[in-house]
Parts: structure tokens; C-alpha cells; sequence
């Protein structure tokens, strides 16, 4: 906005006062400086622009809005004003090419939107990116899920192992449960692939985890691979040396001439493959 005085300090003065802010908040632009005519009377005013500088928030909304025309998606990031948290929400024709699958996409803005923010800050503060209210319905879609495998935990005295989640989906699922009587989280694993365990106070040790994001929920432990690595291997020995109704298995029939051992690497390393599948 213009704004004009006698002097360039008059000028900014009441464009700091009609703006409600103090200067270190605005950026001010000089556009022309007063004009005296003769006797010392002002034949121009000083002519001044005063403008609020952008917080982080107005800042970051600036790069989510230019990441979405990079995007090549019809959709406008805005500040909520009003909100409890520092939010920006995108509106768009097509939501689900920004949301992503299971919000990877948002979630992957949202990160950039909080670093842009917090740029210069001394105190972090969290940035959330909505789009159609998806954090919303998510959110409360995992608190159900939280506490719907609390209540499996408890029951089978088992942990239970949730599917990878991004670090704001895990912290939705040890806030839910942090007043628990009877279950503990903890986050495990590495990035990208870390999710949230359930552990039950009450934990049968002799129990293998319970894997609520694997199909029939269960998970393969190491006793059972070793379990089945020796039946395998124990089924391979009755079929090449076990007895068969009575008798043992000598690889020839009595018609048969036994065959010379044949000799060179081509032999030693085909039994070596067959000795160790």
C-alpha cells in the first residue's frame, strides 16, 4: 500500500499505524521523496509503500502453491487463519493426485511447508498441509485402529505389529494410547519402513508378535523358519537315503549295473548346489 507525508519518515509512520505494525514487520520501499518548492513549502509529498512482511506460514503456503503448479494440478494453498494449529489447506478439483496413497503425497508437502516455515525460528513449530479434510477422517480412522488392536493386544497377550507409518501417523497412534492401563507403544525399524508396536503389560513371553499389516496377520518368527528349514532338510534326507517299505534306498535296481563315480568339478559342485538348496 502507498502512502504519503512531508517527510519519508511521516510517510512510513502512517502506513506502520493505518497497517497496525511495527517496522522490523514490514517491508517499506522508498517511491519518491518530497519535493520543496520555493520559501520551503512542499510542492510534492514523499510518496512511501508499506507492505507486512509474509510470516513462515504465508511463506511456506507461497512454495506448496508453487509446488502444485509444478504439479500441473488445478489447486490453491491457503492459510487458515482461524485453525489451532499453523495450517495450510490445498482446495482442488482432483484431491487425490495430492493426497497420494495413504497421504504420501501430502505428507511429503507438509514436510517441505514446515521447513520453509521454521526457516530463521527459534522455536519449531508444526506445520500441518490439509487437503478436503483428509488429516481429519485419517486421524480419526487411527485412533479407531489404535484402539481396536489395543483391545488385541490385551486379549492375546501378544505384541502387536502395525503397518510402516510416516512419523505423524505413529505419533496419532502413541497419543491415543499414551493413557493406557493396560498397553505400551514403542516405534521400531528403520525409515522408511518403521512402524509402531503395541506391547500388552501383561505379554506372554513365550508369544511371537502379531502382525496387524500383514494378510492373515501373522508373521513368520525366526523358531518357525528354523522349524520349517529342518523338516525341509529332513524330508530331503528320507528321500535320498530314508527306507522305503522296509528297505533302504540305494539309488539302483538289482538289474542295473552300479555306475563308476565320475569325477572332476562338474560333479563336486552339482552336489555341492543339490547338499545345500
Amino acid at each position: 500500500m502507498k502512502f504519503t507525508g512531508k517527510t519519508v519518515e511521516e510517510a512510513i509512520e502512517t502506513g506502520l499505524n493505518e497497517l497496525g505494525i511495527s517496522e522490523k514487520d514490514a517491508v517499506i520501499k522508498v517511491l519518491e521523496e518530497p519535493v520543496k518548492g520555493i520559501f520551503g513549502k512542499i510542492k510534492s509529498p514523499a510518496v512511501v509503500e508499506v507492505e507486512k512482511k509474509p510470516c513462515g506460514l504465508e511463506k511456506a503456503a507461497e512454495v506448496v502453491q508453487g509446488i502444485l503448479d509444478f504439479m500441473d494440478v488445478v489447486a490453491k494453498a491457503e492459510v487458515v487463519e482461524d485453525a489451532p494449529e499453523s495450517t495450510i489447506n490445498i482446495i482442488a478439483e482432483n484431491s487425490s493426485s495430492i493426497i497420494g496413497y495413504r497421504g504420501e503425497v501430502l505428507d511429503a508437502i507438509q514436510t517441505i511447508a514446515g521447513a520453509i516455515a521454521n526457516i530463521g525460528g527459534k522455536e519449531y513449530k508444526k506445520v500441518v498441509v490439509d487437503c478436503e479434510s483428509y488429516r481429519v477422517k485419517r486421524n480419526d480412522t487411527l485412533i479407531s485402529l489404535a484402539h481396536k488392536l489395543e483391545t488385541k493386544a490385551t486379549e492375546m497377550r501378544r505384541e502387536v505389529m502395525l503397518e510402516p507409518m510416516s512419523p505423524y501417523e505413529r505419533r496419532i497412534i502413541h497419543t491415543a494410547l499414551a493413557g493406557s492401563e493396560t498397553v505400551t507403544t514403542s516405534s521400531e525399524g528403520k525409515e522408511p519402513n518403521r512402524y509402531v508396536l503395541i506391547i500388552p503389560n501383561d505379554k506372554d513371553e513365550n508369544s511371537t508378535p502379531y502382525n496387524a499389516g500383514r494378510k492373515g496377520g501373522e508373521r513368520r518368527s525366526d523358531g518357525g523358519r528354523r522349524n520349517g528349514l529342518k523338516r525341509f532338510d529332513k524330508d530331503n534326507d528320507r528321500r535320498r537315503g530314508g527306507r522305503n517299505n522296509g528297505r533302504r534306498k540305494s539309488g539302483f535296481t538289482a538289474d542295473q549295473p552300479k555306475r563308476k563315480p565320475s569325477s572332476g568339478f562338474g560333479t563336486y559342485l552339482g552336489n555341492s548346489f543339490k547338499d545345500n538348496i
